[in-house]
């Protein structure tokens, strides 16, 4: 494994690592709760814009295509120029103004148009927010940090909020307004991160040169740690996506829930996904990221199962979408702590970037549209079915493994090994 070098500042206070986390953590809670609106107000959406499931998943896979492009080249951008902050900043209010361009959709290009837009402003943000926490946090707190900062706001705000919220918002005053509700809070944050962000400055080598002397971008797509966390994103991003992008409408159109039941159907998983998001990283800041990475993937296994199968009382069905979440708990794990324990700092943001971004061009694009296709040809149990096939790919991606977390690597018995 590569041996970081000294290129950065030493991290602040304490008291302003966790007021950075948290910061983060709310602003990428807006990112998602945006992102995501789309999924929730489907039902809404898809009969007045007169949507095809197809058209539902090219809407979910073109913003993930340009979320992934910029996630992969505004990681490598801010290796190079160090210019985190003001990039953050940027792409924080642009994607808050295509949520009012969602709102003034009045068909399929249009809503097409806007969702490309967002995808390009939001996919930089979590590898900036990523490369800020790994650089500006203490090791020893890095994993619930960057588990925080990735997991916390986004599935209260994202996966919980934006459902029961928007659903209730969009029946009282129509769905455009829901749209225009879900933009207002990303300019807040925007300005907010102006006073609050340090920038850090590099104080050894100029960045580009210590990236070119640690053997350049070739070392990160070798480095075997590398290409699991990879294999993970993919497979546990298209598992999100499809379960965002159909889940809704299938409890709607085929299990016959009403939008309300289905709204907090689906805030279940926002609050499972908020606990596992600080609870999983920091068990495995105490225990390993190897023994938590390999166990939970195998749960991802029940919640497709019980949706197609289970027929008891609705509080059951909520219980299976709760345990079956918990694969949310280890994605900033593979998406970004161990990828940035296993590389040198000088390839952070580049090593951020090929799994957030490799993940959602093979996830978060191809899986949608896939998922559309086989709903509009097979039925709307079909993208549930490739949510299983997701959950192995992931399992068998997380053996072989190597430990990162600093407080194991630093015992004696994992020295004697």
């Amino acid at each position: 494994m590569s041996t970081p070098l000294a290129i950065e500042q030493p991290a602040g206070s304490v008291a302003y690592q966790w007021r950075l986390t948290a910061l983060l953590s709310i602003s990428f809670g807006f990112v998602l709760f945006d992102r995501n609106a789309l999924s929730f107000l489907m039902p809404f959406v898809q009969p007045e814009l007169g949507l095809s499931n197809t058209q539902v998943g090219i809407l979910s896979g073109g913003l993930s295509l340009t979320w992934a492009i910029a996630a992969f080249g505004v990681g490598v951008v801010a290796d190079r120029f160090g210019s985190r902050k003001k990039l953050l900043i940027l792409s924080t209010a642009v994607f808050a103004l295509c949520s009012f361009g969602s709102g003034l959709a009045s068909g399929f290009a249009f809503m097409l148009a806007t969702r490309l837009l967002m995808g390009a402003a939001e996919g930089g943000i979590m590898p900036l927010s990523q490369s800020l926490i790994a650089s500006q946090v203490d090791a020893r707190r890095r994993g619930i940090a960057m588990g925080i900062t990735q997991g916390f706001g986004s599935s209260l705000m994202g996966s919980f909020v934006a459902p029961v919220v928007l659903v209730g918002f969009a029946t009282a005053y129509g769905w455009r307004h829901a749209f225009f509700l879900a933009g207002a809070p990303g300019l807040v944050a925007a300005l907010v991160m102006v006073w609050m962000i340090r920038e850090q400055k590099p104080v050894a080598a100029p960045l580009a040169a210590a990236a070119a002397a640690s053997g350049g971008l070739r070392s990160v797509l070798l480095d075997g740690n590398v290409v699991r966390c990879a294999l993970l994103s993919i497979a546990f991003v298209a598992y999100l996506v499809v379960t965002w992008t159909f889940m809704p409408l299938y409890l709607v159109n085929v299990r016959h829930y009403d939008a309300s039941t289905m709204s907090w159907l689906m805030g279940i998983l926002g609050i499972a996904a908020t606990l596992y998001s600080f609870l999983i990283p920091g068990l495995s800041d105490r225990i390993g990221r190897r023994p938590v990475m390999t166990l939970v993937p195998v749960l991802s296994l029940i919640l497709p199962i019980g949706a197609l199968f289970y027929s008891g009382p609705t509080w059951g069905l909520a219980a299976i979408f709760f345990v079956g979440w918990s694969f949310t708990g280890i994605m900033p794990l593979f998406m970004s702590t161990v990828p940035s324990e296993s590389v040198d700092r000088a390839h952070i943001g580049s090593a951020l970037g090929l799994c957030m971004g490799g993940s959602e061009i093979l996830g978060g694009v191809l899986a949608p549209l896939g998922g559309g296709y086989a709903a509009d040809h097979i039925g709307l149990e079909a993208p549930l079915w490739g949510l299983l096939a997701f959950a192995l790919v992931g399992s068998v991606a997380a053996l072989g493994l190597r430990e990162t977390a600093p407080r194991i690597r630093a015992s004696a018995a994992y020295r004697a090994q």
